[in-house]
């Protein structure tokens, strides 16, 4: 039976509603994503630590919860908020409600609010901090009475203005490597959806032994900081041994496992908070291993270069987001999930743009010269979201049996100045971030 809830967000607005799994009371940071399916990998994406989501898409669990799908081994997200749940979900895979699993894992839900214009609120006034109420706890009663009583509320408001994400890539490091699988099994399972490996020109790849033939014999370590699963299983997909490595290793760490190559992951929270281990990256740099990062991996190998990164106003969550190839000028639909950006305008003379967001203009890629390494903003392995950029990981792939895979590339291609390149038609990063 669901009780009364509510959202107060720090500027003093009040969304009432109604709870869904758990009740109690925490704070989190107010973020919405506009994916119109893949829920579940959403609230177990490890990126998510810290925020209270909310779905744009208005009806959220119609096929219910599929442990298969799962990016980690439980919910990271801090809350969860929905139009409207489906109370019986179909699917041939469905086994449970979503209901019964927040309840489960102790995650606060809201529903019955309008989604719309809470999205609006986050779009105009940018990302801020919130807090859940739910049920009738006692502690709930008390916060709800607080938001009757003028002084209460100011002391409410500063309380949850003051929360801050904190120790984030270390509390998620490592946690999904608790579902992993082998690497026949990973591939076996794909296969029956689809999921098989997508080449640079759309076509996918069936057979086994033809997609895991240019990995075999190499060993990437995955260096994990909020790593989401399916990292894992497209780097298996193509036949390569992946070790985890959890945040806190070291850059001796990694090269005693004598790695072939090194996957950076996504992974939640301000990537400058990281301080340590983009000293550690600098330190991998000098060894000429090829190097790919994805999402805060992305972020961190542009800080260890020496760029700069800054918070976005809202962000980028979604699997709709449009990206554009330099090189090539072709535009992806990718799956994307960070509230921080590379600042187009910092990057090094090493450092060649590779992908911008034709929305904002924000780097969404970059690969460098002066060392075999390169990364990505968005999500490659796409899950949920379009499978457009799975290639990247044979690209990976094709580096680490060739150093100067990109030699072309670079030789060939100018550094790009964002800013005055997309000057007539998209918005800078410092634009998008005011």
């Amino acid at each position: 039976m669901s009780t009364k809830a509510c959202l107060v967000l720090a500027n003093g607005q009040i969304f009432e509603g109604k709870s869904f799994g758990a009740s109690g009371c925490i704070i989190g940071e107010a973020v919405f994503t506009t994916g119109m399916n893949g829920y579940l990998e959403t609230l177990t994406d490890p990126s998510y630590y810290g925020q209270i989501v909310t779905q744009t898409f208005p009806l959220i669990g119609n096929y219910g919860l599929i442990p298969n799908d799962l990016e980690s081994s439980k919910i990271h997200v801090r809350g969860y908020i929905v139009r409207s749940w489906c109370t019986d979900p179909s699917n041939f895979r469905c086994e449970g409600q979503i209901d019964s699993w927040l309840k489960n894992q102790n995650i606060i839900g809201l529903y019955d609010i309008d989604t719309r214009a809470l999205t609006k609120v986050l779009r105009e006034a940018g990302v801020m901090n919130g807090m859940l109420i739910a049920g009738d706890s006692d502690e709930a009663k008390a916060k709800f009475a607080s938001l009757q009583n003028p002084t209460e509320k100011e002391k409410l408001l500063n309380e949850i203005k003051s929360y801050k994400i904190q120790n984030a890539v270390e509390t998620v490091t490592c946690d999904a490597v608790k579902i992993e699988k082998d690497a026949q099994t990973v591939f076996a399972e794909s296969a029956q959806y689809k999921a098989v490996p997508v080449r640079a020109d759309g076509t996918k790849e069936n057979d086994p032994e033809i997609a895991m033939k240019n990995g075999k014999g190499k060993k990437v370590v995955l260096w994990d900081f909020g790593a989401k699963a399916n990292i894992r299983r497209e780097l298996l997909k193509r036949g390569l041994e992946v070790v985890t490595i959890p945040a806190t290793a070291s850059a001796k760490d990694i090269l005693d496992v004598n790695p072939d190559g090194i996957m950076l992951s996504n992974g939640p929270g301000d990537p400058s908070d990281n301080v340590q281990i983009i000293e550690e990256i600098k330190k991998l740099l000098e060894k000429d291993i090829p190097i790919f990062g994805i999402c805060l991996g992305h972020q961190l190998l542009a800080l260890a270069k020496n760029a700069k990164t800054s918070k976005l106003k809202y962000g980028h969550r979604g699997a709709n987001q449009p990206v554009k190839r330099l090189a090539t000028g072709r535009v992806y639909i990718s799956s994307q999930n960070h509230g921080y950006a590379v600042e187009n305008d910092s990057l090094p003379k090493s450092a060649v743009l590779s992908f911008v967001n034709t929305n904002d203009g924000t780097c969404e890629g970059i690969t460098y010269t002066d060392t075999p390494s390169f990364s990505v903003q968005f999500h490659p392995e796409a899950c949920s979201g379009p499978m457009d950029t799975t290639f990247l990981f044979d690209e990976f792939v094709n580096l680490i049996n060739n150093h100067s895979y990109f030699k072309d590339f670079r030789a060939n291609t100018e550094r790009v100045d964002a800013i005055s390149y997309f000057a007539s038609t998209i918005k800078n990063t410092k634009a998008h971030n005011n």
